[in-house]
């Protein structure tokens, strides 16, 4: 487990953390920022390298698919959500043509551990657990797809106090009726995996790889008292003079160019001064904000277990979200939310949906923060999760190895979540596998940031000095970025069918606030050209053909 390389010298085999958290927005940590605190995360950072444009799939199930294989979401098997839509893009879990990187790391040798949401293996009835079949072909488990061992739940969402259906290597785990908090659950159990490692004897010592992947901050808005005590009233400011107050520090971290302003308020969010519920809203991100800051506790006792088993030095520990900040509203009405209802101890009944004045956060509750913050949770870009601006797909990126690289660095290299495949297997000098099970598998699609982590490759902030191309499809939004080029659709509706392309320069106009579409024509061209050849190499299926 442990080596002792010289400063900055890569260690051969280095333990890997990649630590995934759940619709949290761009600037929602702290250095990142957010008023929201997170010494932990804000330590790694400081301690290592930070990304300014790397870039998540827009949504829960498609970017842990290409996070964990180093392909496009389509390619995995997973290109919406996990339900079978009828074609091998949109199968809903892990095709048989991809590996993950548990399956490439544990050839080469290394321990593969998960502690959190899965989401990657087919859907789920949370109410009906019984009806279950983990394992089987259309529903694979992560022990089935390379890990040693898995603590958590298969499924996307639930109460952080009763997650109905949490399992340990496919088995049911009994909860007890008090007392429990899954986000706690989760860096609990990859404590235990990092000291496990640790006590290994030297005879049987292996490199870890460990994949912790939280589900905060996803509604529901679940956290402890303690926890939110320190918020309240932190917001009653509001979320015009929170977005303004990130903005201005985002600019003097580096992060982002100063010349760049915020994006106006949400179309959809009212200024907060003519709002009637100021308190409710206050409370809504006073319970997010503690969600986020229960999650950077249990990241800094992950960080004592590497210190304690002398292994910080030789860990890389990789940290992201897996989308930008949710806008979604939880309407009891509505048939999906009322699929994730189920029961407290002692019979209690959960009281589902944004209903006015009862206040989130116990396990009774079951509510999301809503668009205004999200709005805030993302600034200084536009529109949110589900959607392909930049609102909707730009992330934290921090990559932490003190054997390896200097901290307190920012780097501007365009990056994705399909370049996590190959930069921890770059890292662990590991190959990336030609087949699984006999059969070939689709080769890998990102590129390693070790180059750029070890000072080893630079960029030119102005967007000319790396010409990197990547793609997105969600739900019908599209896009393709091209260097410092990005063309952008929404998608609103089966009506609309395939939304009206946008242009941007990122270089000078990363917030999206100017159209180029129209005064640059011949750019917009080349630029559909690529994505519909990438579309169709991918798999894509038209969104209103899919739901047709």
């Amino acid at each position: 487990m442990s080596h002792s390389p010289t400063p900055n010298t890569p260690p051969r085999r280095p333990n890997i953390i990649l630590i995934l958290v759940d619709d949290m927005g761009f600037s929602d940590v702290g250095c990142y920022g957010s008023e929201i605190r997170t010494p932990n995360i804000d330590r790694l950072a400081a301690g290592g390298m930070v990304f300014s444009q790397m870039y998540n799939c827009a949504r829960c199930c498609p970017t842990r698919a290409s996070l964990l294989t180093g392909l496009y979401p389509h390619q995995a098997g997973v290109g919406q959500m996990t339900g079978d839509r009828g074609h091998a893009a949109y199968q809903g879990y892990l095709n048989d043509s991809c590996v993950t990187i548990a399956e490439a790391l544990g050839a080469a040798g290394y321990r593969t551990c998960m502690s959190g949401k899965w989401h990657v293996g087919g859907p789920y009835d949370v109410r009906r657990p019984e009806s279950w079949t983990p394992g089987d072909r259309t529903h694979p488990t992560p022990v089935q797809r390379g890990f040693d061992e898995h603590y958590g739940m298969l499924g996307g969402a639930g109460n952080y106090f009763r997650p109905p259906t949490i399992i340990h290597n496919d088995r049911f785990v009994e909860l007890p009726d008090e007392g429990y908090y899954f986000t706690d659950a989760i860096s609990d159990h990859a404590v235990r995996m990092i000291d496990s490692a640790c006590d290994a004897p030297d005879d049987a010592a292996q490199p870890l790889f460990l994949y912790v992947a939280y589900t905060a901050p996803h509604w529901p808005l679940h956290a402890l008292e303690e926890d939110i005590a320190r918020y309240r009233g932190k917001y009653a400011c509001g979320w015009d003079a929170v977005r303004t107050a990130r903005h201005e520090r985002l600019k003097a971290t580096g992060l982002i160019d100063p010349k760049w302003p915020i994006s106006p308020r949400d179309p959809e969010a009212p200024p907060f001064a003519t709002i009637d519920n100021a308190d409710m809203q206050d409370a809504r991100m006073a319970v997010y904000a503690a969600q986020i800051d229960r999650m950077d506790q249990g990241l800094g006792r992950i960080l004592d277990a590497l210190r304690r088993g002398g292994i910080d030095r030789d860990t890389m520990v990789i940290f992201l979200s897996d989308n930008g900040g949710c806008h979604e509203f939880l309407d009891a009405r509505a048939a999906w939310c009322d699929r994730l209802k189920t029961p407290l101890p002692g019979g209690r009944e959960v009281v589902m949906g944004n209903v006015p004045d009862l206040l989130p956060g116990p396990a009774h509750t079951y509510q999301s923060y809503q668009r205004p913050w999200a709005n805030a949770s993302n600034t200084p870009f536009r529109l949110h999760k589900h959607w392909v601006h930049e609102g909707g797909i730009a992330t934290p990126l921090i990559v932490h190895w003190p054997a390896a690289i200097e901290g307190g660095s920012v780097h501007h290299a365009v990056s994705h979540v399909i370049d996590l495949m190959p930069t921890c297997l770059d890292a662990a000098s590991a190959p990336y596998p030609v087949q699984r099970a006999c059969l070939p598998v689709t080769p890998v699609e990102g590129r390693s940031l070790l180059p750029f982590c070890l000072g080893r490759k630079s960029f030119d902030p102005s967007g000319d000095g790396d010409e990197r191309i990547v793609y997105w499809e969600h739900e019908g939004n599209r896009a393709v970025r091209h260097g410092r080029w990005k063309l952008v659709s929404q998608f609103d509706g089966p009506a609309q069918r395939d939304g009206a392309w946008e242009l941007y320069d990122l270089a000078t106009d990363r917030t999206e606030l100017t159209d180029l579409a129209d005064a640059k024509p011949d750019t917009l061209a080349e630029l559909e050209t690529l994505y519909h050849q990438w579309a169709d190499r991918a798999g894509v299926v038209d969104y209103a053909q899919l739901n047709a």
